[in-house]
C-alpha cells in the first residue's frame, strides 16, 4: 500500500478528511455550495483551520441552506463578524450570502450541481500525478468556470479557489498516484 498525499500530515483531523471526503465525487447542489463557500473563506488561511471551524460554520451557517442564506441581509452579517467560531472577515461572509442567491438562480434554471459537473461533462478527470510539485494551483479549466461563477453572481471564487474546491468535491482526482486514495477515488468516478 502506498503513501497517502503529504499535503495532510498527520494531524488525526486532516488525514480523517483526506481519507474519507477529499476527492469524493459530490452531486448535492446544497453540498457543493457549502464547499465552495468555505473555499471561499480559505483564502489567506490554510484548509486545516476552515476544517478546524466547519462544524462552528455549519451552526453559523444554519446548515449552509442557501435559500435560507439567500434572505439575510445586515442583521445577519453583524451577527457573524462577532461569531468567534468562524472566520470573521465580512467580506467572505457577505460573499457567502450572494453566493445563496446566485447559487438559487443556477438551480432553479438547470440545478447548480449540473451546471458544475458539465464542465466536466458530467465525470470526474482522473489525473495521474505523483508527486505534489505536479499539482497546479489552477488551471485554464478552473480560470474558465470562476470567470462564469463571477459573472453570474459569486464571489470569493477565483481560479485558485475553484480549482481546491474541483479537487475537493471530486471533479479532479488529485490524489497522488501512490496513495491509496487515488484508486478508491478513481473506482468512484
Amino acid at each position: 500500500m502506498g503513501e497517502r498525499c503529504d499535503w495532510c500530515g498527520d494531524d488525526p483531523l486532516y488525514v480523517a478528511y483526506h481519507d474519507t471526503e477529499w476527492g469524493v465525487p459530490e452531486y448535492d447542489g446544497r453540498a457543493l455550495y457549502e464547499k465552495l463557500v468555505l473555499d471561499g473563506f480559505q483564502a489567506g488561511l490554510s484548509w486545516i483551520t476552515i476544517l478546524r471551524k466547519r462544524d462552528n460554520f455549519r451552526a453559523a451557517f444554519n446548515g449552509f441552506d442557501p435559500n435560507e442564506i439567500a434572505t439575510w441581509g445586515k442583521a445577519e452579517v453583524d451577527r457573524l463578524v462577532q461569531d468567534p467560531g468562524i472566520v470573521r472577515h465580512r467580506g467572505k461572509i457577505e460573499a457567502a450570502i450572494k453566493n445563496a442567491r446566485a447559487w438559487q438562480q443556477i438551480e432553479a434554471e438547470e440545478g447548480f450541481s449540473n451546471y458544475l459537473w458539465d464542465f466536466v461533462d458530467g465525470h470526474p478527470v482522473q489525473n495521474r500525478f505523483h508527486s505534489m510539485a505536479e499539482v497546479p494551483a489552477q488551471t485554464p479549466l478552473s480560470q474558465r468556470i470562476s470567470k462564469d461563477l463571477k459573472a453570474r453572481g459569486f464571489g470569493f471564487c477565483g481560479p485558485t479557489i475553484v480549482y481546491a474546491f474541483m479537487q475537493a468535491s471530486g471533479f479532479f482526482n488529485d490524489h497522488l498516484v501512490p496513495c491509496p486514495r487515488h484508486d478508491a477515488v478513481a473506482a468512484m468516478g
